[in-house]
């Protein structure tokens, strides 16, 4: 299918070459920006294939590979520290750059996973830029996060009597303020059961190489021998850096209030971002205005697992 505007381009963001995918049918329309997981983990794998259909006629639809994730990994900066500070003026210097382009005072923006985590940052900087807030797999408190997730596949270890995980599981140890003591290879570990048992994807029950490499590699958004190797290193090297801060948020405590509309779009089985915590902190939350929008045959990632639902319920929120 052609689109109006179907653009690739890298663009320069906070003293960083940084690439973003743009597509619209209007291109004269309100702007949604993707904020993806991770961190490393881009999403234009998916959004652009199950979501271009029901949002290119609505808004123009932006993805953005972050600092050091996907098409931008560079071995040359691979020593440099990332911050969730740097990664704030990151995600300001492209919201900035999609304002003037196409003229708008405020834009939309989507935030998954840790993309939550960097969208809840950038709201507590810059509210004035934004429009509204989607909020999907959305990050609470890291702590409570990960003992939380940890419990949920050693507990479904048991009651289905998977004597391998339950020994993996044990063996990795429940995680300390957030923290395995084997570091990031015992958080794969742990993810790879959680996402195996239904916590990240309900429907289709598969190991993380399914959940993310087989979308990469099939959606055509990266190049299998100039892109993968960079989405792999990309993806270690940020959650390296990143992860020590991210465990360390606690947005039950901190976030009180948002100054844009906030919608949650919720999987109501979702254990790595346990939904529990993210409508607790959702009810008490203070913003102009808020909706809570579970969806019911999801886990982690409902802009997946229910495409066309999402893409319909999100036009319908934003855009009617």
């Amino acid at each position: 299918m052609t689109y109006r505007l179907d653009e690739k381009l890298y663009i320069d963001v906070n003293g960083d070459r940084q690439h973003i995918h743009i597509r619209s049918n209007v291109p004269d329309d309100e702007v949604l920006l993707f904020v993806h997981g991770g961190p490393g983990v881009c999403d234009r794998s998916w959004v652009m294939p199950k979501q271009s259909e029901y949002l290119a006629d609505h808004c123009v639809m932006v993805c953005w590979d972050q600092r050091m994730a996907g098409k931008n990994y560079r071995n040359r900066n691979k020593d440099k520290d990332i911050t969730i500070s740097e990664m704030v003026e990151d995600m300001h210097d492209v919201v900035l750059y999609l304002k003037k382009r196409f003229g708008k005072e405020k834009i939309a923006f989507v935030g998954h996973s840790w993309g939550s985590i960097l969208g809840v940052c950038y709201l507590q900087k810059y509210p004035e830029t934004i429009s509204a807030y989607v909020g999907m797999g959305q990050f609470i408190n890291g702590p409570l996060n990960e003992k939380m997730s940890y419990d949920f596949v050693v507990n479904y270890a048991k009651e289905h009597d998977d004597k391998k995980a339950l020994k993996d599981l044990l063996g990795i140890g429940e995680p300390v303020n957030g923290l395995y003591a084997g570091g990031l290879d015992a958080l794969m570990v742990q993810r790879n059961y959680m996402t195996k048992f239904g916590g990240g994807s309900y429907k289709e029950k598969e190991n993380i190489f399914k959940s993310v490499l087989v979308p990469v590699l099939s959606s055509g958004e990266y190049n299998y021998f100039t892109h993968l190797y960079r989405y792999y290193m990309g993806t270690f090297l940020c959650l390296k850096k990143l992860w020590p801060q991210v465990v360390s948020l606690e947005f039950d405590k901190n976030v009180k209030k948002l100054d844009v509309p906030v919608y949650l779009f919720q999987g109501d089985h979702d254990q790595n971002t346990p939904t529990v915590l993210a409508k607790a902190w959702f009810d008490e939350l203070e913003a102009p205005y808020k909706e809570y929008v579970p969806f019911h045959e999801s886990a982690h990632s409902p802009i997946k697992e229910e495409a066309e639902l999402w893409g319909k319920t999100l036009v319908e929120k934003l855009y009617k």
